[in-house]
């Protein structure tokens, strides 16, 4: 794998001037302005007879302006400046790309490149605008340092509201960012910015991968939106979706050159079969321009700190992992089923990224346990700093949904949590965008469900189902933070228990927005139980960044008591007892103290407790008690307390 990855990058050293060079086409294909007020054109379109440009510059005169024909399937046009040194197609400008297929038949298309599209009321499709504003807007703020502890803030503009509406990145800027800095996230992972047409793809049927989505603002809102993250030190993280793209031809990149391939394979390899998109070419040399040249461009032009690759198992395998599990055997991971180009595509976007921009930070969303996909390049891995826990969402809705709490196994919960392959980060997550979608449920309504609507409110009895949600919602929360990885990850209004699910205007909803925003105004009413979990997973952030237990070493676990339903660990200093059992409580229980066995009394004192009133708890512990370690074995160790 490695010897596939220098092989490429010695190609673009010797045929393409260097990786440098080679990721920065993004700002010579395209509709480009020169500094002489000329504009130049260049496309990649190996599959058409000719190309030309037309829109209101030119009255839409398909024939006007022809490209000129260059080696390997691309296209180039300039445009002179006008007799007053104006260019000739200024900002705000309609353009197409006119293709004349290999059939005779002319093919409007948006630029795969453009940086700007917009769609009108009364349109079903989308249209290109040249984007180049005189003034364009200043970043004013550095970006932060490189994270050690990663507290994610998983989110997406358009439902970032308690309107039904699509929400602005105006909006998310003024009344979000606020909330997720007072949350104690540093970190911000952007969903549904890359233009997609569908809206109710949850961003992820990309039509136009270098346009911002139009649907929330203009480029400089989005710009204007991570400079003010980054003034409140917040990292900022893009979902990319590189694993595939729409099918639309009309405001896609489907068919661009009329040829059922270009950008995709052709046939049968270039359809995904679930989610009916097209599957790129990774050994294909301008595919790889195309999408280096993406990842720069949302670094350099918006400022974004990294991203979250989308779909990365099915870039993996051939098999796209339909159909297929994984038990963790090294022979499904290598062989003649493991697309050996596209992994070497993403060694080769980490290498870049790491080269050109060191400070960013990349996350693989990968179910199937690749190894070493989190390892450097160098050593023949993946390149990636971060993978997500997948397998941890799943454990928590499978023994929610499939056992009684007394039938709940702590050392299955604890082997979850920590099974992680050695020296690769993981992003731990109790539940994420994927359960809130309709036809699933959050891990608030899996535990409180009809309630939810009834009795969450402080002036009606605290029933045993509100109380026992109210309270598992708060610990499996926090033994996920804790134990789960060395990142943490949480998806808009989750952290509140937000009710309900969450589902996108479409015709099966009678085009409703009714699902598609976050009632944030929930955790403002102090009549409402929902500012117990919201102030609960504040202080749990907060006392993370104080002692940094993510960037800590694994945990010590030194209890799995299946009758007494107790876990107890150490990690980052900090001693964390966790009692699951539904209905037995314990005085003077005995735990590992895990210091020195050189020095035998240590006091310990509560940090952070479930059930404190604060957090919707019964306030039966006396936070002002000290508790004194002792020279007592227990648990194989020296030292022990009471609690």
């Amino acid at each position: 794998r490695y010897s596939l990855f220098y092989n490429h990058l010695k190609n673009i050293e010797e045929n393409e001037g260097g990786l440098d060079k080679f990721s920065k086409s993004y700002k010579t294909f395209g509709v480009n302005q020169l500094a002489d007020g000329g504009i130049y054109c260049k496309e990649w379109a190996p599959g058409a007879e000719a190309v030309f440009l037309a829109g209101d510059f030119n009255d839409w005169n398909p024939f006007s302006h022809p490209y000129k024909k260059m080696e390997y399937g691309k296209w180039e046009l300039l445009i002179p400046p006008g007799q007053d040194g104006c260019p000739l197609v200024p900002h705000g400008s309609r353009l197409k790309v006119v293709i004349r297929a290999q059939n005779g038949d002319l093919l409007y298309r948006i630029s795969p490149w453009a940086r700007y599209v917009i769609r009108d009321e009364d349109k079903v499709n989308y249209d290109w605008v040249h984007w180049n504003p005189p003034q364009s807007y200043v970043h004013k703020h550095p970006s932060p340092k490189r994270l050690k502890s990663l507290r994610i803030y998983e989110s997406h503009v358009g439902i970032a509201s308690p309107e039904g509406k699509v929400a602005s990145y105006k909006n998310f800027t003024y009344n979000v960012l606020p909330r997720i800095k007072d949350l104690g996230y540093n970190c911000v992972q952007l969903m549904a910015i890359m233009e997609h047409a569908y809206y109710a793809s949850f961003g992820y049927q990309v039509t136009s991968f270098f346009a911002a989505s139009s649907r929330y603002g203009t480029p400089d809102d989005l710009k204007e939106m991570i400079d003010v993250a980054h003034s409140m030190g917040i990292t900022v993280l893009l979902d990319v979706v590189h694993s595939h793209a729409s099918k639309n031809s009309e405001d896609g990149l489907n068919k661009f050159d009329g040829t059922d391939s270009c950008f995709f394979h052709s046939g049968p390899k270039g359809t995904h079969q679930l989610w009916d998109s097209r599957l790129f070419d990774y050994a294909n040399w301008e595919v790889l321009r195309f999408l280096l040249s993406n990842l720069r461009m949302w670094i350099e032009d918006y400022r974004f700190d990294g991203f979250r690759f989308d779909g990365v198992t099915s870039m993996l395998y051939h098999h796209h992992g339909i159909g297929t599990g994984f038990s963790g055997d090294y022979n499904e991971y290598f062989g003649l089923h493991v697309d050996e180009d596209a992994l070497c595509y993403l060694m080769l976007a980490n290498h870049m990224i790491k080269f050109l921009h060191p400070e960013c930070i990349t996350i693989a969303e990968d179910v199937s346990g690749m190894p070493a996909l989190c390892r450097p390049v160098e050593e023949g891995g993946g390149g990636f700093d971060y993978r997500l826990a997948m397998a941890i969402p799943d454990k928590w809705i499978q023994i929610i949904k499939e056992l009684k709490d007394e039938d709940w196994n702590m050392g299955n919960i604890v082997h979850t949590l920590t099974n992680r392959r050695y020296e690769e980060k993981y992003i731990a997550y109790a539940e994420s965008h994927d359960q809130a979608l309709v036809g699933d449920k959050t891990l608030a309504f899996r535990l409180m469900d009809a309630e939810m609507y009834t009795n969450m409110s402080v002036l009606s009895p605290l029933t045993s189902v509100i109380d026992r949600g109210i309270q598992l919602h708060k610990m499996i929360r926090l033994i996920t933070h804790a134990l789960g990885g060395e990142s943490y990850l949480n998806f808009m209004g989750n952290e509140f228990g937000h009710p309900e699910w969450l589902d996108f205007p479409r015709i099966g909803n009678n085009e409703s927005y009714h699902y598609a925003r976050r009632q944030f105004n929930l955790t403002e009413d102090h009549l409402l139980r929902y500012r117990f979990l919201n102030a609960f997973d504040r202080d749990m952030n907060k006392l993370e960044e104080r002692f940094g237990w993510l960037a800590s070493p694994p945990a010590y676990v030194s209890e799995k008591h299946e009758a007494n339903k107790v876990i107890a660990f150490e990690r980052a200093g900090l001693l964390f007892v966790f009692n699951f059992h539904p209905y037995q409580s314990y005085v003077d229980y005995r735990v590992v103290s895990w210091h020195s066995s050189l020095i035998a009394i240590f006091k310990y004192k509560i940090l952070l407790d479930s059930d404190d009133g604060e957090y919707g708890g019964h306030q039966r512990l006396d936070h002002s008690t000290e508790y004194f370690s002792e020279e007592y074995p227990h648990n194989y160790r020296p030292n022990s307390l009471l609690v």
